[in-house]
């Protein structure tokens, strides 16, 4: 999903690229309390640990970390308090059909503000193995050491 001009990025798991095949990407909106909103806008979260969960008809994300507001004056909600992802009710029972498949879960993979709203985007993912990552850092070494090679040969001519 391409960046434009009314997104800001808060905060991207970079984890979940690593350790994840994604094989499909959701928008939903995320239920907040006004001073995680605040400490959002500060960049003050953590995706690490997070997943999605698909409870009753609803998608929760879980384990995501929202600091405390430090200027906040009213009772101060748990950092890790599961949030309520807002989607279509078609979309969460497409999703808690995929999730029900072997191997699939439902990761975060950015936070971010579109149009002065706290949107984040899930990713369908299956776990890779081993083997699959150590493919994957070669192929990205590979790559880096051929276009390293091209713009020393471009610089020559």
């Amino acid at each position: 999903m391409a960046e434009d001009k009314t997104e800001k990025t808060v905060v991207t798991n970079r984890k979940a690229r690593h350790e994840y095949e994604i094989i499909d990407r959701i928008e939903a909106g995320i239920v907040l309390i006004g001073s995680e909103v605040k400490s959002l806008r500060a960049g003050r979260a953590n995706l690490g640990d997070a997943y999605g969960r698909v409870r009753s008809g609803e998608v929760w994300i879980v384990d995501m970390h929202i600091s405390v507001y430090d200027k906040t004056t009213a009772q101060a909600p748990d950092p890790l308090r599961e949030r309520k992802l807002l989607l279509h009710s078609n979309e969460i029972k497409r999703l808690s059909r995929r999730i029900q498949e072997k191997g699939f879960t439902l990761i975060p993979l950015r936070v971010y503000f579109k149009h002065n709203r706290v949107k984040i985007e899930l990713g369908l993912a299956r776990g890779k193995r081993k083997y699959d990552k150590k493919t994957a850092i070669a192929e990205r070494d590979a790559k880096r050491d051929i276009d390293r090679e091209q713009k020393q040969f471009r610089y020559k001519l």
